[in-house]
């Protein structure tokens, strides 16, 4: 289970929010400017306070704290159970695709490394790239391989932020089956950000309506997807 309270300014955007998730599958949706990637960027522990804009709230996940600005705790990205993939890839140029998916497993005995590093690049359809390097690959192909990198040290929470943007529709929909399954056949919890429809609808998930930076909702997916699609029809009847 995921817990937040979390109240954050970026220049003129302010998020505050206070969410209890439990689902398997919590798909964050809102608009552009909403706060989905803000909100996850604090919930990997990537963004902390900065210059004049503080950060202030609690983050705990299966009951351990990760984030908390009363007790002046912050727990730094490597030490939290979580793994996140952003809207850019972010591979590091100089390493192949299987040093970059390698990256967080250095700790591992060496042949169990290589392995492990084919199980995520066959679970995210990209064996083909094994030495390549990341100017040598597509976007669609580069979000595949910073996936398996995510997933490859075997996080407990999985923080995605639009990680199928490059992709055709009908290889993001495979995609998603798939990870859906894998995250679901090693109890990971994930939250996904994103601002299409269909990736809510398709994973059957709860959902956490966003809108300028205040959660509308939290429910069933058809249930608030429904009312938010009602919303804006009679938002659009009035105009």
């Amino acid at each position: 289970m995921l817990e937040f309270r979390l109240d954050a300014r970026r220049g003129a955007f302010h998020l505050q929010v206070e969410c209890r998730l439990s689902s398997a599958w919590t798909v964050i949706f809102g608009p552009s400017g909403a706060g989905k990637s803000t909100l996850l960027r604090l919930l990997a522990g990537l963004d902390r306070a900065r210059n004049n804009e503080p950060v202030r709230g609690f983050i705990r996940f299966n009951e351990e704290e990760l984030t908390h600005t009363d007790k002046g705790f912050w727990a730094r990205p490597g030490k939290r159970p979580s793994g996140m993939v952003a809207q850019q890839p972010a591979l590091f140029p100089h390493l192949t695709v299987a040093a970059n998916v390698a990256y967080g497993l250095h700790e591992w005995e060496r042949a169990r490394r290589a392995q492990r590093v084919e199980e995520m690049l066959e679970l995210v359809g990209a064996t083909e790239l094994l030495g390549r390097r990341p100017g040598e690959i597509s976007g669609g192909q580069a979000q595949r391989v910073a996936l398996a990198r995510a997933l490859a040290p075997g996080p407990k929470l999985l923080l995605l932020d639009e990680p199928f943007s490059a992709l055709d529709g009908a290889a993001s929909d495979a995609l998603l089956e798939r990870l859906q399954a894998w995250t679901q056949m090693h109890g990971v919890q994930t939250v996904l950000a994103t601002h299409d429809v269909s990736d809510a609808l398709a994973t059957s998930a709860e959902v956490l309506l966003l809108r300028e930076g205040r959660q509308v909702a939290l429910g069933p997916a058809a249930h608030v997807l429904a009312a938010e699609r009602s919303r804006l029809r009679n938002r659009l009847d009035r105009t």
